[in-house]
């Protein structure tokens, strides 16, 4: 077990492979650790996506998952979302030394140059005692992208940038507790809100949303104070809380998820 220099408080667990650093943060927890802890692997065999998306996980990338237990009132978990992908592009840009170069596609995906650079996944379980577990994975493509994806990827290397995977995590550990400090369990989110705003591309414009059971053309009018997407279609205004967002009408139909 490793302190993290850069986010004291927090505390880290490197294995070299694993089958999801999701899953090892949700098994400390069952097993009552008290949480504010990184698990990381140089390699995972059974990495996930949203929706249950495959992850490709060869070496040299980031591959690490928080865990936090009652971090705040149920009521703000869906801030959580937001605030990881904020504190992300802070680690990317830090990392990188590139302010502004980062934007974020609804919900929680990073681009640079219209490209995919990340995944975050998020999941939650109520422990046997009552404790809120919650568990940030993150993916970051630092040194190889998939080829064949839902959306165009790209890497840090491929842009020029050489971060090695223990850096990554001490710029996105500091940015964590950071955010996590400014959030202060969901009376800072309009802080929080406004920053993902700021990098926010597609609003105002069309797009179509793909969800589990159709594919939804419309406007990209505003996000809501939860963090839902307001779709302007030509039946009305939809509120939609979980989605892929695609732009300029391509929903990516027949290619392959990872």
């Amino acid at each position: 077990m490793d302190v993290i220099a850069a986010a004291p408080g927090f505390r880290r667990r490197h294995a070299e492979v694993v089958g999801s650093t999701n899953v090892e943060a949700i098994e400390a927890a069952r097993a009552g650790d008290p949480g504010r802890i990184w698990f990381t692997a140089s390699r995972q065999m059974a990495g996930r996506g949203r929706r249950g998306r495959t992850w490709v996980s060869e070496g040299g990338n980031l591959y690490a998952s928080v865990l936090l237990i009652d971090p705040c009132p149920p009521r703000r978990l869906g801030d959580l979302p937001m605030l990881c992908c904020v504190a992300l592009a802070d680690a990317v840009e830090a990392a990188t030394g590139r302010l502004g170069w980062v934007s974020i596609k609804w919900p929680n995906d990073l681009l640079i140059e219209g490209a995919k650079i990340s995944g975050i996944l998020l999941e939650s379980e109520t422990m046997a005692d009552g404790r809120l577990a919650v568990v940030a994975g993150f993916g970051v493509n630092c040194s190889h992208h998939p080829g064949s994806a839902l959306y165009p990827t790209i890497d840090l290397a491929a842009l020029g940038y050489r971060v090695a995977p223990d850096t990554m995590l001490s710029f996105l550990a500091a940015a964590m507790a950071s955010r996590l400090d400014e959030w202060r369990a969901g009376e800072g989110f309009g802080a929080i809100r406004a920053s993902w705003l700021k990098r926010c591309v597609g609003l105002g414009g069309p797009v179509t949303v793909r969800l589990p059971d159709r594919e939804i053309e419309g406007i990209f009018r505003a996000l809501d104070e939860d963090g839902q997407l307001l779709l302007e279609t030509s039946s009305g205004t939809m509120t939609i809380s979980a989605g892929d967002v695609f732009f300029d009408n391509a929903s990516g139909r027949n290619k392959e998820s990872t």
